[in-house]
């Protein structure tokens, strides 16, 4: 393959040189081993530590053992891993092989493993084994599914062994000869609107998110230990877990677990990471945890968050206890990672930071024209990393892919610093009184009592079918919920944002309806209402 790919700071933005033919996962695994990092520990999960060399073996021997199966170039597979050694493993022997790999979200229903199948055609599944429960009763009749690979078992019955792959694979094997714009690999949306879509990233994406956010913006290095509370199915979580580290030569932590306070303790007291990345409803659940390690036990230098917006009170917050700044950002499926972030040095909580160099934003309103700063649109990227399409729905790639523009389905504004504000998505906003009221900032607000652990609001009509807003409330141990809390929360609202912003309603709940991902399902929530 190519040389590797090189960054020119010297413009603005920066171009990313990358070759024609190149192939992502040989270039993530060669540049270690060049670099002299054979001995180095590249992964640790929860059975043990694998080096930049053991990585390089196992890839190798999972891509040709795949081969070897009759998988060729541009098949697709799909990937329904917990994270451990063997999802890096699948991911870069597909890619490595030319073979696209599917990442699926481990936390969905039958229906809708049934619903990807079907979609992506895939004709190699490659699932944990205390998953394939969800597969079981649908896998006799997908027409496209030709293969069953079980992680984490020795006995899969009927399946094929994932250790048998790599016993009957080799090392040395060549990669694919793809290129740049190849497709690479797929993710499915997470659902926080609706139907998943699926999601298609060609090879240079993959390391252009490596270029112009984790080195500039995270500022990550060799010597960098990183854990992710994002799993590797969410873009987000790959850029985290697996892009970044194997691009610059640290080492990644991986969790097969869910993210829990107490999960997510151990990993930081246990292995001292330096970076942690993780979502706002996590750093809640911690902070609101008697567990909580003090700044002085752990090894942090640098957190972020993204998925949801980070409220103002909360980052400060986090920040406070742990010492560090918390790097709110936003990215989606569709650009890969994150294209809107603070940065290290320039933190402004309640905001989402400035636009990472080599991505270009506009705030637009509903007939596509630019808005003045302060006043809120829909934000598009024009930028590198935008997927190709929506595979097998060209509908909603031609409304969401307009030319070299993105339409990310979100709306900000921009302050007279060049600072970016969440305003919610475009399809929950509400228009009170004429006015537009972003649900975001009423959870927020509401987050900030002492009660409140979680928010999330909707638009609900009242005696006069007029919209207003309602409040799904979710409370903290040792609160119990009753009319005088109702009453205190509306007033605490008012005493923040301006009056008509308040939720008329207030229903207390055990738990908000989320993706995988800690993203809400205000959908779900509205349709709920809508019985």
């Amino acid at each position: 393959m190519p040389g590797f790919v090189s960054a020119d700071h010297s413009v603005s933005p920066p171009r990313i040189q990358i070759p024609d033919d190149y192939n992502v996962a040989w270039d993530l695994i060669e540049r270690n081993l060049r670099a002299g990092r054979g001995d180095k520990t590249a992964f640790i999960d929860d059975a043990g530590r694998y080096t930049y060399a053991a990585l390089a073996e196992r890839v190798d021997r999972f891509a040709s053992g795949l081969v070897s199966s009759g998988l060729r170039m541009e098949d697709r597979v799909m990937l329904c891993l917990l994270d451990t050694i063997d999802f890096p493993t699948a991911f870069l022997g597909c890619i490595k092989a030319g073979i696209v790999p599917i990442a699926v979200n481990t936390l969905l229903t039958t229906q809708d493993y049934q619903y990807m199948l079907r979609d992506s055609r895939a004709r190699t599944l490659i699932v944990s084994s205390v998953l394939l429960p969800q597969f079981e009763p649908i896998l006799d009749g997908m027409p496209f599914l030709e293969r069953v690979i079980v992680s984490g078992s020795a006995d899969p019955g009927q399946r094929t062994a994932f250790a048998d792959v790599l016993a009957r694979g080799h090392t040395g094997f060549d990669p694919a000869p793809t290129r740049a714009d190849d497709m690479c690999c797929w993710m499915y949306s997470s659902g926080s609107t609706g139907m998943p879509k699926g999601t298609v990233h060609v090879h240079a994406s993959l390391m252009q998110t490596v270029e112009l956010y984790a080195k500039p913006i995270l500022g990550i290095r060799e010597d960098d230990v990183v854990f992710s509370a994002a799993k590797l199915f969410f873009a987000y979580g790959l850029g985290n877990s697996l892009l970044f580290p194997l691009a610059v030569g640290a080492t990644a932590v991986l969790m097969a677990e869910r993210p829990t306070p107490a999960s997510v303790f151990r990993r930081l007291l246990d292995h001292r990471p330096t970076i942690f990345y993780a979502v706002p409803t996590l750093y809640a659940a911690m902070l609101a945890s008697p567990d909580l390690p003090s700044r002085d036990a752990l090894r942090l230098r640098v957190a972020t968050s993204a998925g949801e917006s980070l409220p103002e009170d909360l980052g400060r917050r986090v920040s406070a206890h742990f010492d560090i700044d918390v790097l709110d950002g936003i990215g989606s499926t569709e650009m890969l990672h994150i294209f809107l972030s603070n940065r290290p040095g320039d933190v402004r909580y309640g905001t989402t930071g400035k636009p990472v160099p080599g991505y270009e934003l506009r705030l637009v309103d509903d007939a596509g024209i630019p808005v003045p700063d302060g006043e809120q649109g829909e934000l598009q990227i024009h930028g590198p990393t935008s997927a190709m399409c929506y595979w097998n729905n060209r509908a909603r790639s031609r409304s969401t892919f307009l030319g070299e523009w993105t339409r990310s389905g979100d709306k900000y504004l921009r302050d007279p610093d060049g600072y970016y504000v969440y305003c919610g998505r475009s399809d929950d906003m509400l228009k009170v009184s004429g006015i537009y009221v972003s649900p975001v900032e009423v959870e927020a607000a509401l987050i900030t009592h002492e009660a409140v652990l979680e928010a999330a609001v909707i638009g609900a009509s009242d005696a006069d079918a007029l919209v207003k807003p309602k409040a799904f409330v979710v409370l903290k141990s040792g609160h119990v919920a009753s009319d005088a809390l109702v009453e205190a929360l509306k007033a605490h609202v008012k005493s923040r944002l301006a009056p008509y912003k308040y939720p008329r309603w207030i229903e207390f709940v055990p738990e908000l309806p989320k993706t995988a991902t800690g993203k809400i399902q205000r959908f779900k929530l509205r349709a709920r209402e809508a019985r």
